[in-house]
């Protein structure tokens, strides 16, 4: 809440580079309009794989992971968790649904955080929902095996307090309209992790509101690139900027840019993933297509290479083949063997083939 305290003096004047940024988020953001009213199916094609990607890549952020047809089997609901990792992984799947499915009648509120982190938890023994029952500092472990404590976040007894400040200063500057929505935004992201509110699963809960707030001001690039993944290929610079933004919280004198510059360039480079997925399944549909034809005729279970893709795909580029395999691979089709010269790849069994859901 300190820097929606301190809004004014913190956002009063943008740098120059945070304008830029903004400018180009905008930019990306017209250009999704245009492609919703002009190719809604290919859009629709991407909308599978960035849930896949952002389930997996968040929960991987917290260390908690799955194998990759368990988690296809997660996602598509075709089987039960059958561990702690797995049923936050089903938990993160239920909130990211959710928000895709309700996010314009959704309204920001504190009970609304709460929804979400019980949804996260609710195949867990663990109660979700509620607030942080005692305090929960943010250490580092060393590899002597000392711990020292990183941010002191806000006291478990004052969390309830602060939540509710925050979102009713989140509403004001929101509503006063002073400041660009997506400042706003990543201002309440930085004052969340700074309070802690939750006993575990902050970052997780942070990830989700932050594509909360996105569909609020109307920037839908979190349906179709998942932004959680990128953040993960990021991951040493989030957590940096974090810290860097979080130094001198308490007393209203830390520094949002840092956090904020990270965050637009995280947008920024959604949006150009954007761009380049639609331009990857229409602009150059129909190598795509030849691409996808020949893996999908793989028997299940065989093997195959690049050159044999090539060699059925005639004009397609290595670069174009990988990353078409790379789309083929985050939705379940197809798993990587090997690494370097002696590479391939295995068809894996059709989603639809023998997926009875587990008791």
């Amino acid at each position: 809440m300190e820097t929606l305290r301190h809004l004014e003096d913190k956002l009063g004047l943008v740098p120059a580079a945070a304008v830029q940024l903004l400018g180009q988020v905008d930019q990306g953001r017209g250009r999704e309009d245009l492609y919703r009213r002009q190719r809604p199916a290919i859009l629709e094609r991407l909308v599978q794989v960035a849930r896949i990607q952002s389930a997996e890549a968040s929960s991987a952020l917290e260390g908690v992971t799955a194998p990759p047809l368990r988690m296809r089997d997660l996602m598509a609901e075709r089987t039960e968790p059958r561990n702690r990792s797995e049923a936050e992984i089903a938990g993160y799947r239920a909130a990211l649904d959710l928000i895709h499915e309700n996010a314009p009648h959704t309204p920001f509120t504190p009970h609304i955080v709460r929804q979400l982190h019980r949804d996260l938890y609710q195949f867990t023994s663990e109660p979700g929902g509620r607030w942080k029952p005692t305090d929960n500092h943010i250490e580092e472990r060393h590899p002597d095996g000392t711990v020292t404590v990183v941010f002191r976040t806000v006291p478990f007894a004052e969390t309830p307090a602060a939540m509710e400040e925050l979102h009713r200063r989140t509403e004001d500057a929101w509503s006063a309209g002073r400041h660009h929505r997506l400042l706003v935004a990543g201002a309440y992201v930085l004052d969340f992790l700074c309070i802690h509110p939750f006993r575990d699963g902050n970052g997780r809960i942070a990830r989700l509101l932050s594509l909360l707030m996105l569909y609020r001001a109307g920037y839908g690039v979190g349906r179709y690139v998942s932004i959680e993944k990128i953040v993960e290929e990021t991951k040493e610079t989030y957590y940096d900027t974090l810290r860097r933004s979080s130094t001198g919280w308490h007393q209203g004198r830390h520094d949002p840019w840092p956090w904020l510059d990270y965050l637009l360039g995280i947008l920024v480079g959604a949006y150009t993933r954007f761009e380049e997925s639609v331009g990857l399944l229409g602009g150059r549909g129909s190598k795509s297509e030849a691409i996808e034809q020949f893996v999908r005729a793989v028997p299940e279970g065989a093997e195959f290479r690049i050159s044999d893709v090539r060699r059925n795909a005639a004009g397609a580029g290595d670069s174009h083949i990988s990353k078409v395999l790379a789309r083929l691979r985050d939705q379940g089709l197809i798993e990587a063997r090997g690494i370097g010269r002696g590479a391939h790849w295995q068809r894996l069994p059709s989603p639809g083939d023998g997926g009875t859901k587990e008791g």
